[in-house]
């Protein structure tokens, strides 16, 4: 039976952002490179002696790709901004951040019904939902999903997943959006860290240089607030998720590896069973104990919930399949361009102040999570870019040259007498 190539990883590249903890990985089938386009060369030369000067190509594929990562784009930051800034509205009515993030980890089980639905539509060779379940199950070994798999490959993920979020979301009620936005783009930085030293990933330079940035960041977003108690406690939550979301995606590589679309949808669906059957306690002694208490339950804006509940399913959704549209990095890009977004609404809805050095930190953290973002081969296609820009150099005199002497040349023969009868 033919299967699916693409291949997914909870665990990413973007370097999965906030409240995400998966992303998508690389591809089984040939990829397009998102770097500079091949130059053509030459196939002859043009009439008249000159050959004709390399140009840039762009296929309909690769501007299709490009579309759709522009949609991407779009809804990663619409949805990953706008759950950021509906969580900060829902603490002023419901206090209690554990609760929200057990609500809103309950949707995972939807992703492979949602996935299903696709593959019902999409897919030429149809499965029952059995048929297709059993398949997928492979991904966690020969025996399918056992009671102790479940227990050592998809437990202690499920407890990373509730951590990123939890301390994510407490953040929140700590300090402004845009300052939690921004030191979770951090994350990539962790991400780069431990998969160099658990993993043994190759070591590049300018992603040293993006770490560095990251960690110069923090401190100096740290300093911007004067080193406030409220302060310090929110940025060190924020550290704290990204720190969780890296290890999540380190371990998810070293002990699982890489997943195609329904195995991933299957393993996230299973984290929200994880959360409906071993988390529901937590919340309930915490209502109990008073630590997150509301008086009733028609108090509770269910509007909210379930509005925050959507959009970071929709985030989730389109920074794990939105690979089979589109390139990884533009999806990525999307959760940087949030930041200015929440800088926005929070200009507008609170008393941020943003002073030079909060100003400068966001600048350092974002240009270190874009250097992130270079492909392992960006220095060969650099190399390339600038070589062929001095060949073209080169050639521009030679050719303008050759055109004044066969100008002169033709000239002086209309000038020479002709004794021809």
């Amino acid at each position: 039976m033919k299967k699916h190539s693409a291949r997914v990883a909870p665990l990413s590249a973007c370097n999965s952002p906030v409240l995400t903890l998966t992303k998508v990985e690389g591809e089984e089938r040939p990829r397009d490179s998102p770097g500079p386009a091949e130059a053509q060369a030459p196939a002859g030369a043009e009439a008249g002696g000159r050959t004709s000067h390399p140009c840039w190509r762009c296929s309909r594929a690769q501007l299709k790709k490009m579309f759709w990562g522009v949609v991407v784009v779009l809804c990663v930051c619409s949805s990953w901004a706008g759950s950021t800034q509906l969580a900060k509205l829902t603490f002023r009515k419901f206090d209690a951040p554990f609760t929200l993030t057990w609500f809103a980890t309950n949707w995972n089980v939807l992703f492979f019904p949602l996935y299903y639905v696709g593959h019902i539509c999409k897919s030429t060779e149809k499965q029952s939902v059995k048929q297709r379940y059993r398949e997928c199950c492979r991904f966690f070994g020969d025996n399918g999903l056992t009671l102790k798999v479940f227990f050592t490959k998809a437990a202690p993920f499920g407890v990373l997943w509730t951590l990123t979020n939890y301390l994510y979301l407490h953040a929140i009620k700590k300090v402004n959006t845009t300052d939690v936005s921004v030191l979770f783009c951090c994350n990539k930085a962790f991400v780069f860290l431990l998969s160099w030293i658990v993993l043994r990933d190759r070591f590049m330079g300018v992603r040293i240089v993006a770490a560095i940035l990251a960690i110069a960041g923090i401190v100096m977003m740290t300093y911007a607030d004067g080193f406030h108690s409220h302060s310090v406690i929110g940025i060190a939550l924020v550290v704290g998720s990204a720190s969780m979301s890296a290890l999540y995606k380190v371990l998810f590589k070293l002990l699982l590896g890489s997943a195609k679309f329904g195995e991933a949808a299957l393993f996230l669906s299973i984290l929200g069973v994880f959360n409906i059957l071993f988390i529901t306690c937590i919340p309930v002694i915490l209502y109990f104990t008073k630590v997150e208490y509301w008086s009733s339950f028609d108090d509770i804006p269910w509007g909210n919930l379930c509005g925050f509940s959507v959009l970071l399913l929709t985030f989730n959704i389109v920074l794990n399949f939105g690979i089979a549209v589109t390139y990884p990095t533009l999806m990525s890009v999307g959760i940087v361009f949030s930041v200015p977004v929440n800088a926005v609404v929070d200009h507008y809805t609170s008393k941020i102040v943003f002073n030079g050095v909060r100003v400068i930190a966001i600048i350092i953290i974002g240009l270190g999570f874009l250097l992130l973002l270079l492909p392992e081969e960006w220095d060969v296609w650099l190399i390339k870019l600038l070589t062929r820009l001095k060949v073209r150099k080169k050639e521009e005199p030679a050719e303008g040259g050759a055109d004044l002497g066969s100008g002169a040349q033709s000239k002086a023969r209309r000038a020479r007498p002709s004794f021809a009868r």
